[in-house]
């Protein structure tokens, strides 16, 4: 993960983290922030995005943002409030994200360009729009629609940082423990199946989609 910092953001990484509704960045990506603020050799940036969240998922947004970004260097969190399902038909989400360009990042996460939610979609084609010479890595989320694909890149995790991100989503997102995907056994499996496709020695992993690679030397 350490060759990923390049010589434009000298003196630290810049991650920017971009998700639809509150808890899609942690549920998608949650593990790679936790490695990556805990391991990086340089010091981490983070710009947290969120997109829709009304008053109540604001306050779990902001929450989880906290638990997952100790460490970071500096941290921004950005909560939207752009409403839920119909990104499609609001030309301001394209403004927003014309305004995070001078974020420069070294990493983007995003969602996955054939994700069947909607607004998952939105976010994914206007992150490529905008952000055109830099890395992309696309995250899942798994829901009820049965759109996991085949994902092409993996950070491998540990059993107890994949316990840290449930116990995370678990303590800031309240409003969605009675929803009938949202438990351990959902996030833990997708995370150990993801760790036997890429023979994970811990056992576990996140997986990405990674649609361009630049190799420079």
């Amino acid at each position: 993960m350490y060759a990923l910092h390049t010589p434009k953001t000298a003196g630290a990484l810049r991650v920017l983290c971009l998700g639809a509704h509150s808890d899609d960045i942690e549920i998608g990506c949650g593990g790679l922030i936790l490695r990556l603020i805990r391991e990086s050799k340089v010091p981490v940036d983070v710009d947290w995005v969120v997109f829709s969240a009304l008053p109540r998922r604001e306050k779990e947004a902001r929450r989880s943002a906290g638990l997952f970004l100790r460490g970071a260097r500096r941290k921004r969190v950005i909560v939207r409030h752009f409403k839920d399902g119909f990104f499609p038909y609001d030309a301001k989400v394209k403004r927003v994200f014309e305004s995070l360009k001078p974020t420069a990042p070294d990493i983007v996460l995003t969602h996955f360009r054939s994700d069947r939610h909607q607004d998952h979609r939105v976010v994914s084609d206007l992150t490529w729009n905008t952000f055109r010479d830099h890395l992309i890595l696309e995250y899942e989320i798994p829901k009820f629609d049965g759109d996991l694909g085949s994902p092409n890149c993996f950070v491998r995790l540990d059993k107890t940082t994949c316990q840290q991100k449930v116990k995370f989503l678990h303590d800031a997102f309240g409003t969605q423990r009675d929803k009938h995907w949202f438990t351990s056994e959902t996030f833990m499996g997708l995370m150990r199946l993801r760790g036997m496709e890429c023979r994970s020695r811990p056992g576990y992993a996140e997986a990405f989609y990674v649609r361009k690679a630049v190799v420079e030397f």
